[in-house]
């Protein structure tokens, strides 16, 4: 495994290879030190956001196969950063008074306590319960924002128990529209200097009485909002008081009307504690106060989850119960291909898609398995079959793991999956005990012309009746048949279950074995028509990105290495000795010196195109240009595919354009991810945002659609 470490500025970029993804943090460093020539104690390390710390291992976060890890060097005077503690409320710094003169208002708790608040409502009702009477005017915190809103009491009802355990949540499940800094949206307060002084009512002295109420309110400038539930501690008789510069005080609560994401604006009324006063001239006046933000406590984050910068990271539940986290074995098992994960996914066709994939000719072959599940063609890393029990076998990787599998090219015998013990972890193990006909073997018998037999297996009469499998040959196979390529995987087309039919094998165990045979119209890569074809194509082992760099970086250490030991004095003079140092200075070509040859492929055969698809490409008038640049790939073989891919990729889903309409501006976008940005009354174009007006028809392109049906056959049925 490698990966890439970048400098914080993107100066400098080099590859670290030989690693593991149980590599630790502390050993990934010294790594680092070679190359970088900086000590581990001035290294901060970063993925995705989080500093990386001693103690934990790549796989601890998630770092991937030729990932990019951010190194940021530290000054030498500079000490290696510790976690430090965060004030959660806001800090309001500075904020004008003569903005805000006569808008502050005092809270209710610190008015007086024996005046009750007024209300400008005709008549209120007495419920019986609860500090307030109902259609009485209150202010009302919404705890998703901590914000106070004017608001009125429709009814009060006795709190039942599941409002005892769980206080009474501030909205009913509707969705706000307030927008925070809108003034027209912003009415509530715009009349505070009409309201008159007389203090509001404190009710601090009556919560021990009102616990048993729930108060159904409604928001005056929301009307929107509906009904919405809350106890006392959200709601406070509505604010009356006026403070005065002369009348504020140090460490006093009001309430400020403050824009928590553009301050310069006005925004919604919080609680603030006032930190300082400053009158820098009679009428240039500062305030210096904390926003006191109010939060839904089913809603807050627990400080504890919250990993801060040199903390250690918390094991996720996920990865407590992976069977490597629970084996006692210390086996380093982060070092194959298999492990790294895939670095991108196969998206033209759905992962249950029977026949080959779109743009991959028979003969491509991949270094890693790994590659080949990127692909689509075979998407299990380690499984032999890809298939579902109910619906059938999408494709299988012949790789030799069965001494009395028998290979003939044309067609070959296939045993089934199971009847291995793999607990522990393991990938490989003896025969235990009998398959059966389920899961994947049952998968791929279902693939079989003919009714389902979990008995004696079942042989079709008519087998290029049956359902497609793709077929991936495995180097490892080598051992057994000749067909198997050197190196790599290989995909060799399409093949079709005969028959199948359970026997004892040489392991003395029941296994259940299928006859396979080719019905592809593309060449064996094996036969004389093949191998031209692959030469025209120019089709040659494709290796993973970065793998090339690394071999070469890895090649060139082991020169260093070997001409540090012949360079070195020696007392020996038997030889052995020297014979050891002349083998060692005596380099047979490796092969990342092969890899990088086959790695060159040349110029293959052009893209042939039919008639048809020559024609709709010419009525296709409003992608012409797009068409233009894409014909140009022709002559560069199965790499038309791609670019065309790339030119029809639709903006919203990043995926090729499915029923697509081409705008006035000449985009083309999926009709689905249209009518969505349509439904959130966005009517532009995603691609460039020309106005296509709120009653723009929405036409699909039926020919790019039919050409895209050719170019990419299958791609439709997972949309």
């Amino acid at each position: 495994m490698w990966i890439q470490v970048r400098t914080i500025d993107g100066t400098e970029t080099q590859t670290i290879d030989d690693l593991s993804r149980l590599t630790k943090i502390e050993c990934l460093r010294e790594k680092i030190q070679e190359t970088f020539r900086v000590s581990p104690d001035r290294q901060r390390l970063f993925y995705r956001g989080k500093q990386l710390e001693d103690g934990h291992t790549l796989f601890d976060y998630n770092v991937g196969l030729n990932d990019i890890v951010q190194l940021l060097i530290r000054s030498e005077s500079e000490a290696p950063t510790t976690a430090s503690g965060t004030d959660q409320d806001g800090e309001v710094n500075p904020c004008a008074v003569s903005n805000c003169k006569n808008k502050v208002k005092k809270t209710t708790g610190s008015g007086s306590p024996s005046q009750p608040s007024t209300s400008s409502r005709s008549f209120l009702i007495d419920p019986g319960i609860g500090l307030y009477k109902i259609n009485e005017l209150v202010d009302a915190r919404d705890v998703s924002i901590g914000a106070w809103f004017e608001a009125h009491i429709e009814n009060v009802t006795r709190a039942t128990k599941g409002h005892k355990n769980g206080k009474a949540q501030g909205k009913s499940g509707n969705t706000y529209k307030r927008t925070n800094g809108n003034l027209s949206q912003d009415h509530s307060r715009e009349n505070a200097n009409s309201l008159d002084s007389t203090p509001s009512t404190s009710y601090s002295d009556c919560m021990d009485t009102d616990e048993e109420a729930i108060y159904h309110i409604k928001y005056d400038e929301y009307p929107e909002n509906g009904i919405v539930e809350m106890d006392t501690s959200n709601l406070r008789p509505r604010a009356r008081t006026i403070l005065k510069w002369n009348e504020l005080k140090v460490g006093d609560v009001v309430m400020v009307n403050y824009n928590v994401e553009t301050p310069e604006e006005r925004g919604f009324w919080f609680d603030a504690e006032i930190t300082s006063l400053r009158e820098i001239s009679r009428t240039n006046k500062e305030v210096h106060a904390k926003i006191l933000l109010g939060y839904c406590p089913s809603c807050k984050n627990d400080s504890n989850e919250v990993v801060k910068a040199g903390e250690k990271l918390k094991q996720s539940k996920k990865k407590a119960k992976m069977p490597s986290a629970s084996t006692e074995s210390q086996r380093d098992w982060g070092k194959g291909m298999a492990c790294v994960g895939r670095t991108k996914e196969c998206t033209i066709v759905p992962s249950n898609h029977y026949g080959p994939i779109p743009g991959v000719p028979v003969g491509t072959t991949w270094k890693f398995r790994v590659q080949v599940s990127e692909a689509g063609v075979h998407r299990p890393h380690v499984g032999g079959i890809h298939g579902r029990s109910n619906d059938g076998a999408y494709s299988l990787v012949l790789a030799g793991g069965f001494e009395d599998e028998v290979d003939r090219g044309d067609e070959f015998t296939y045993t089934g999956s199971g009847g291995r013990d793999l607990s522990g972890n393991k990938r490989i193990g003896e025969h235990s005990f009998d398959q059966t006909l389920t899961h994947m073997n049952r998968a791929l018998a279902l693939n079989c012309d003919a009714p389902l037999d979990d008995k004696n297996g079942a042989e079709s009469k008519n087998w290029r009746a049956g359902k497609p499998v793709r077929v991936v040959r495995s180097s490892k196979g080598r051992r057994i048949s000749k067909y198997a390529p050197e190196e790599g995987n290989r995909y060799d087309g399409i093949y079709k279950v005969v028959k199948y039919w359970p026997e004892i094998g040489k392991c003395g165990f029941l296994v259940w074995r299928y006859l396979l045979r080719r019905d592809d119209v593309e060449p064996a890569p094996w036969t004389s028509e093949g191998m031209e074809r692959s030469k025209k194509l120019g089709l040659s082992v494709q290796y993973p990105e970065g793998y090339l760099e690394a071999m070469a970086s890895k090649e060139k250490k082991d020169k260093v290495k070997k001409q540090t030991v012949k360079q070195e004095p020696t007392s020996q003079s038997n030889g052995n000795q020297k014979r050891t140092i002349d083998d060692a200075g005596t380099e047979e070509p490796t092969n990342t010196s092969k890899a990088m040859r086959m790695g060159d492929g040349g110029k293959g055969e052009a893209f042939q195109l039919t008639q048809e698809q020559q024609w709709l490409i010419r009525e296709d008038c409003m992608n012409q240009k797009l068409w233009d640049e894409v014909l140009a790939s022709l002559k560069e073989g199965p790499n038309f595919l791609k670019k065309l891919e790339q030119s029809f990729m639709c903006v919203c889903c990043q995926e090729l354009v499915y029923q697509p309409v081409t705008t006035e501006c000449l985009h083309n976008v999926c009709k689905s991810c249209l009518q969505r940005s349509f439904r959130a009354e966005v009517f532009t174009c995603p691609a460039c945002r020309y106005d296509l007006g709120k009653g723009y028809t929405m036409v699909p392109n039926k020919i790019l659609q039919t050409l895209l049906d050719q170019f990419f056959p299958g791609y439709s049925k997972g949309r």
